[in-house]
Formats: C-alpha cells, structure tokens, sequence
C-alpha cells in the first residue's frame, strides 16, 4: 500500500489534490463523469436515455444488462467518460468499439451513472465444467466449428482462446447477433458463407464451453449409433419424408449441399446431430429445437447418412396403369357447376400432415369440402378451365378434385413416381384441360394423362448428362408450368440444368428441346408477358432467364444464396418499369430485376433492387395487380418464421415486418380472386391455421383453425397464373 510520504514524492501536487479532496461521489456525480477515474477525459452533460439504447445494443454482451459483470465479473456502474474512452483503446478485447464517439461514449457514462444499486448483479462465478462444455460443443456447435478437425462453415475453434479474451469468447457463444452487428468480430467476416445465430445457450454454457475450449484438444468424433434391418428401413424413410427434397435421393445436393456419405462422414456424428438440432442460417429448418425430430431420430439419421444411400426403386409403366382409379367417369359428372358460389374465388388449402386438401369458399371463408388426398401434398394445379385441382403428393400420387360438384370430391387418382413435386395441365387454345403432366423427383421421368380422367398416355425418361457433360445418378423435374401461346409444357430438370420443351401436340409427348441453363433448377414461373420463363438455379445463386418462344437462354443473373422465388412476383416499379424478384433461402434478401426487355430494355434482366430482409429462411414471395404490396415470408428462419415483410410497391422498400403466426411458422401468401384479401398459413400441428388479411391495410379480418396447413391455391390465380 503506497504511503502519503510517497505520494508526496512521486505524484503531482494537482493530482494529490483531486485525489484526496475530491468530494464523495454521489450518483449525479457519477453521472457527470466521475467514477473509476472517470472524470478526466471528457464526463459530463450525456443523454443517459441515449446511452442505454448504445449500452443494451452491445455492452450489455459482456457487461450484463444491469452492467453488473456478467462474464466481465466486475461492475461497471458509475464509470465515466474517460475511463471508458481509455478502456476501448487499452483492452484488445474492446478495440472494436473505437468506433464510438466521444458524445456516444458521454451518453454511456450518463446511463450507467443513473443506474439505481442491485444486491444481486447480473454477474457469473466459478470457471466452467470442461466436461459439460464438451457435451454441449458436441450438440450445438459441431455443425458449424471443428476442433483441429475436418473443415467446417465457420472458423475451427482450436487455440481460440489465444486469440480472443476469455469474456469476449463467453460473450460472443450467448450474444452472437449483438456481438456481430456492432463489429466485435473485426475484419474477416465476410469470408464466412453465414454469420453465427443464437442456439439458446445459457451464460453458465457459454463458461462450460469456453473451459472446454481452453483445453485445446483435438475432438475426437462420437461413433455413429449401429441399425437394425427396421431402424434402417424407418430411417430410410424419415429420410425421405424430411431430407430428399433438400438433399436428394442419392444425397448428392441440389436446394441442399452434397451430404453422401464421404462427405457425412467428414462432418461426423456430432456435426449431423447439431445442423439437425438446430439448423443453419443458410436455410436448413432447425428440426430438433421446433420439435420436429426428437434427439433418437437425430441420432439415427446422423448414423444413416454415414452409410451408403440404398438403391432406390423404378416405376415402369405397368405399375403406373395398375395404380389408375377412376372414381367418378366424365359422364356421370355435372354438365355446370352445381353451386351458386364463386367457384373461381375458392381456395383450395393444403393440411400437408393430414393427408387432406379443405376447399374454402373465398367470399364467405367458409369450409365448403374437405377431400383425402394422401401423404404430404405439395401443391395444388388448377386445369386450364378452374374447373379441376390436380394435388400432386411427395408420395407420386395425383389426385384430381372437381370443383363443379354440388360439394367438391375426388374424380380420379394416378401415381406416377415415388417422389414428385410438380404437375400442370394443358392451356393453349384447343387443349385446355387435355392433357397433365406429373413430373417425377424420382424415378427421372415425366409421365403424361388424360386431363379429364387421369387415364396414363406416356412415360418418358428424362436424360441424365448435365449441361457440363456428367453422367448423373439422379435428376429430378422440379417446376413445370404450360405456356398459354404453344402447345408445351416447360420442365425444369434440377440437377443436370436443362430446361425442356415437351411439345403435347405430338405422339409420345417428347422431350422437343433441352435449354442448357445453370444447375440445380427448382423452382420459377413466368414474367407478365409468359413468354420469358424465369427460374432459380438455387445451389448457383442465380436466376436463369429462358426465352421459350426462342428456345434460348436469354442470361442468368447473380441474386444471393440459394433463391427461391416460388412462382414469383411481377409488379410494375415506379422507376425500373416491369419487375419480377425472388426472395431466398440462405440470404436475407429480396433481389428485383427488371422484366421489361421491349419497354425498358436498359434494365432487363438486371439485378436494380437489393431488399435486406430481417432474416433469411424465405421460401416465397407473392403479389397481385391489385394489391399496393409484395409480400415475402422467413419460414426456414429461426428466429422470424412467424414474420412477413412488406414491400411497397410505389417505393420498392419494405414498409413494415410484422407477425402473423402465433403457433407455428408463417408460410406461402396467396390473394383471392380480386386482390383484396391474403391468406397466410400459420403452419403448426396444432393452434394453427389461415389468417387472412385486408390486401390494403394489411390487418387481420379473420382466422381459420386448421391443422398442419401449408400451401393454399386460389382457383382463378392459379390457373390464370396470377402472380
């Protein structure tokens, strides 16, 4: 302890003086700078108002909301001005806040003056359990961090701790989404595909984790779990139901990055398990924390996607024939609808768990049918007149439902595939409702009906060279839409990158053109015109612009990280004229590209828009003519799935992002038939259901209970194909 006879001797006089005769300090005192050597380097006259908005958004990270210590372990009330100012520019740990102004800095030192004392801060003690922090790296952090392992997304976390202070680790594993978005990570960010998300974890984890990590040893990989023959068989299949339509049969990616099994086993048992908990911020749902997939079934799958993908089955003709039911033959059904009700403006709403489609009257919202359709429909086609739905399950199954019935009912049933997306009927004048094609995920083929009766007329393979000459072990049809000026559907075929012309104007239905575009396709629709077919090439990040009429491909346009429009938007945009957009999976992002070639040709097919949406996660984005808004949903977000954001139109900005779901996950927008209403799916196994909104003001006119709803279709929309 210095004595006053050194102080005497080795300090300023002027020093000695503010030290020993400084008044006590009171909290308006400290609120004007004092505290800690605060006063020297500028304390006074801050906004303590404005400075708890700076403290909450990022120092609370470290310091605790009632900056009591938190991982800091020491309290910070009362500190001034200066001494933080000399804080930022000493400690490594605070360096990136230089950013601060001395006002902003001021403004803190007021709202930590004002704090009112606390007998219990917010503070932790102890150094962590390496043994629990081992456990809990191994569930939640494996998926995206090594340890002196196989490469991972984000950085490999051996010998961290030398490179980052022990609070700014704690911190940074509790609190990523503050630490990021004001700079604590420093430069070097951008090199990662996706920034860090929130798991959930409590400050004692983040103290377990980081006494694991200051072990600094090499994780050895947890063994898969063995299967038995059944387990085997149930997990093939909750791989199938969850897993193929992102990753594909043979797992070799498309939506999904390649998860074969070299690849599954570099990622390891621990890595599978936490992207399956927890998902990505690139897209992939967090299957464990929403419930979907209990901590066995994780277990299973990791161990299943280690082991070689089992050949799948085919699905000649013969069995195609053998599955045909017609129900209801064409002449026992009405000649006119048998109903007094706009069936145009029905809605035909999938309950994808159910196995069900309800048919709701879109004027008076009531439920007017409720029909079986089998496993986990995927969409739902309008023929050519609005008169029939044809729902096209994951399963390969059509079911084709007439709307002309004095109540709605099955008519006829087909399955074509094991695995398939897509349908559509025929439009050009002198087909409608003629012919449909399904289009098949699996087996690689299409297959061609009657429109009317379902009756098989064709199957076709679809030929499995990519546009880059490989030979394929799979390539799956994913969007098909009919143009309206020819007689032919437009298919896309995802993993080889073709885009095909099947002309249903002749014998057989073939294949007439192969467009080579980008890979992997998915899904798309027209432009305001249908002459350009514009189409996600998701796993390329690009949009692919196809001139049908011509048979070319016109350019493709770099958007973000895996697009995924749906069907799209079109709109007219105050300045780029024309427009269509898509919103994405693994970018927070609306990009709209102008769509007007003839009448302004200086933007077509530009990128002219980038729209920063709150979260990325985005499955669809939809519009009407009549309608001032373009509305996109975050369903794959972990954090904004109950979200849509509004754009408008005459601003091409979002105008607000606001809740819809309270149960479940906000997915897939659909107008009615005027553009005055939108109904909105709150999907969820239970408390869910339709909220359908006031197209203008956006609020709520009423809800529909209803289970497991997804996709809804409006009649006159889909076969108009109003988007």
């Amino acid at each position: 302890m210095p004595t006053i006879k050194y102080l005497l001797r080795n300090i300023p006089a002027y020093l000695i003086a503010v030290l020993l005769f400084a008044p006590p300090m009171t909290g308006n005192a400290r609120a004007a700078g004092w505290g800690g050597g605060g006063s020297w380097g500028g304390g006074g006259g801050g906004d303590p108002v404005a400075g708890k908005a700076l403290y909450q958004g990022i120092c609370f990270a470290c310091h605790g909301t009632d900056a009591g210590g938190r991982f800091v372990r020491k309290s910070i009330r009362g500190v001034g001005a200066g001494r933080i100012s000399r804080m930022i520019q000493m400690r490594p740990a605070m360096n990136f806040l230089s950013y601060l102004t001395s006002t902003q800095i001021s403004n803190i030192a007021a709202y930590l003056g004002a704090l009112p004392e606390t007998s219990n801060p917010e503070r932790l003690s102890g150094w962590g359990d390496a043994v629990n922090g081992e456990a809990s790296f191994r569930k939640n952090c494996t998926g995206c961090h090594a340890m002196g392992t196989s490469p991972r997304p984000g950085p490999d976390l051996m010998n961290v701790v030398d490179r980052r202070a022990n609070e700014w680790i704690q911190a940074f594993t509790v609190e990523p989404n503050a630490m990021i978005s004001h700079a604590a990570f420093g430069s070097g960010l951008e090199s990662y595909p996706y920034w860090m998300p929130d798991v959930n974890l409590s400050d004692y984890d983040a103290l377990d984790i980081w006494a694991y990590l200051a072990l600094k040893q090499v994780r050895v990989e947890t063994p898969p779990v063995t299967l038995t023959a059944a387990e085997f068989a149930d997990t093939r299949n909750l791989y199938f139901n969850r897993c193929a339509g992102c990753h594909g049969l043979y797992r070799t990616g498309a939506t999904g990055p390649d998860i074969g099994e070299a690849r599954a086993r570099e990622i390891g048992t621990d890595g599978l398990g936490a992207m399956m908990r927890h998902g990505t911020p690139g897209g992939m749902p967090n299957f464990g924390t929403a419930g979907i997939l209990t901590e066995d079934q994780i277990a299973r799958l990791a161990a299943y996607l280690q082991l070689p993908p089992p050949e799948a089955p085919s699905m000649p003709m013969a069995d195609i024939q053998a599955s045909w039911q017609l129900l209801v033959p064409v002449a026992n059904r009405p000649a006119t609808p048998q109903t007094s009700r706009d069936w145009e403006n029905y809605f035909g709403v999938v309950l994808r768990d159910d196995g069900k489609v309800a048919i709701f009257d879109g004027d008076t919202h009531e439920e007017v049918a409720r029909v079986d359709v089998g496993f986990a429909v995927h969409i739902l086609r309008s023929s050519s007149s609005g008169r029939y739905f044809y729902a096209i399950g994951r399963d390969g199954w059509v079911t084709m439902i007439d709307l002309w019935a004095g109540t709605p009912n099955v008519v006829a049933r087909v399955k074509g595939c094991h695995d398939a997306r897509s349908v559509d009927g025929s439009k050009f004048t002198g087909y409608e409702d003629k012919y449909l094609i399904e289009g098949c995920y699996w087996p690689p083929q299409y297959v061609v009906y009657d429109g009317l009766t379902l009756e098989p007329l064709s199957r076709v393979d679809i030929p499995m060279t990519s546009i880059t000459g490989d030979i394929l072990p799979e390539v799956r049809v994913a969007a098909i839409v009919a143009s309206p000026f020819e007689p032919v559907w437009v298919v896309n075929q995802k993993e080889s990158g073709y885009v095909g012309i099947v002309d249903y104007s002749q014998p057989g239905f073939p294949l007439v053109s192969n467009i080579a575009t980008e890979r992997f396709l998915h899904d798309g629709g027209w432009d305001h015109t249908k002459r350009y077919f514009m189409t996600a090439a998701n796993a390329s990040n690009k949009m692919a612009i196809v001139d049908v009429a011509n048979r070319s491909l016109v350019t493709s346009i770099e958007t973000g990280g895996v697009p995924h429009p749906g069907r799209g938007a079109n709109w007219q945009d105050p300045v780029y004229g024309w427009v269509n957009a898509t919103a994405h999976i693994g970018s927070p992002l609306v990009a709209v590209y102008g769509a007007d070639p003839a009448g302004n040709p200086e933007n077509a097919w530009k990128v002219v828009r980038n729209i920063t949406l709150p979260a990325a996660g985005s499955l669809f984005i939809k519009t009407h003519p009549n309608s001032p808004w373009v509305l996109v949903d975050m369903t794959l977000s972990s954090t904004n799935d109950k979200q849509i954001c509004a754009v408008a139109k005459a601003t091409g900005a979002i105008d607000r992002c606001f809740d819809v779901a309270s149960a479940g996950k906000a997915v897939h927008m659909e107008f009615n038939k005027a553009g005055t209403e939108v109904w909105i799916s709150d999907w969820a196994n239970t408390g869910g259901g339709e909220i359908i909104l006031d197209a203008k003001t956006l609020n709520v006119i009423t809800r529909i209970p209803l289970p497991a709803t997804t996709g809804k279709f409006n009649v006159y929309n889909t076969s108009h194909d109003v988007y």
